[in-house]
């Protein structure tokens, strides 16, 4: 599919534009596409809230964030971001309007061995290097990828490291309910819209984010988020602190620190105990 017909429009992208607080289009250049992911990792959460929401009343719809124009819509109304197929749309989407070589990408999170790929990413090309945005790791800069050496991100807070190993690059990161750190492996550089919202349907009837608030953003030097029913920092210091989140401390969270309207926020159902995975061993003995 051509991407000039997943071309946002006009009003919508200014609209998307000024939110992210930039006043003229980032040209189609590595300058460009970092002015651009930095300002998207301060402004879009990567977040579960509306998935939650859509999860808990049994909508039969299209999962949110699905379209990238109603993904965005939604984050200029709300101030929500998405899961990681939502998410990566939505900035595919949005660089390919303003003229970026960007394509889809898929990898796997190896939270366990021998698992499917089961993370949506997005790489754009420039003078013939690719590089990594990714709207769920928010790495803060355009990671490259690069055969011939390790590149990396460093920041105490956001840094990534990457390497090839095996035919694939790896990606390590630290997410806020794994400090220490994951490793992302890249499986397929370029894939469709319709294998990203295949991947993302197939979430429905279980995903990691379907069952418990999850959300992450940069804040000043720091990644701010919550999962596990507690509040997660990931210091400018390299530390990690954690708070257990009681009374309005969630709304607090989510409305004061990662900028989310108080409308969609009192929507949000109760966490409930996520159960293990389909392909874990715990759920096979069960069944």
């Amino acid at each position: 599919m051509s991407c000039k017909t997943e071309e946002l429009a006009i009003d919508l992208l200014e609209r998307v534009l000024m939110k992210l607080g930039l006043s003229d289009r980032p040209a189609p250049t590595l300058d460009g596409l970092q002015t651009l992911y930095a300002a998207w990792c301060r402004k879009v959460p990567f977040d579960n809230v509306r998935k939650l929401i859509h999860m808990h009343n049994h909508n039969p719809g299209p999962l949110p964030g699905d379209d990238a124009a109603e993904f965005l819509e939604a984050w200029l109304t709300y101030g929500t971001g998405g899961t990681c197929w939502a998410g990566h749309g939505a900035l595919h989407a949005l660089l390919v309007s303003l003229g970026f070589q960007a394509s889809r990408g898929m990898g796997t999170m190896l939270v366990a061995p021998h698992i499917p790929p089961n993370h949506g990413t997005v790489l754009v090309t420039w003078d013939a290097m690719r590089y990594v945005v990714d709207a769920s790791i928010l790495h803060g800069e355009p990671l490259r990828l690069d055969a011939s050496m390790p590149t990396g991100i460093t920041h105490p807070a956001w840094g990534v490291q990457c390497s090839m190993r095996d035919g694939h690059w790896y990606i390590r990161w630290r997410p806020i309910h794994m400090p220490d750190g994951l490793d992302c492996r890249l499986d397929y550089l370029q894939v469709t819209r319709e294998t990203f919202r295949e991947r993302h349907e197939q979430t429905r009837p279980w995903s990691p984010f379907n069952y418990e608030l999850y959300a992450r953003l940069h804040c000043g030097e720091a990644v701010v988020g919550t999962t596990g029913g507690q509040r997660v920092e990931l210091n400018a210091a390299g530390g990690v602190v954690h708070r257990r989140l009681e009374g309005d401390d969630r709304t607090r969270l989510l409305v004061d620190e990662l900028g989310m309207k108080e409308e969609i926020v009192q929507r949000l159902p109760p966490d409930t105990p996520t159960p293990p995975p389909p392909w874990s061993r715990t759920a096979q003995n069960a069944s």
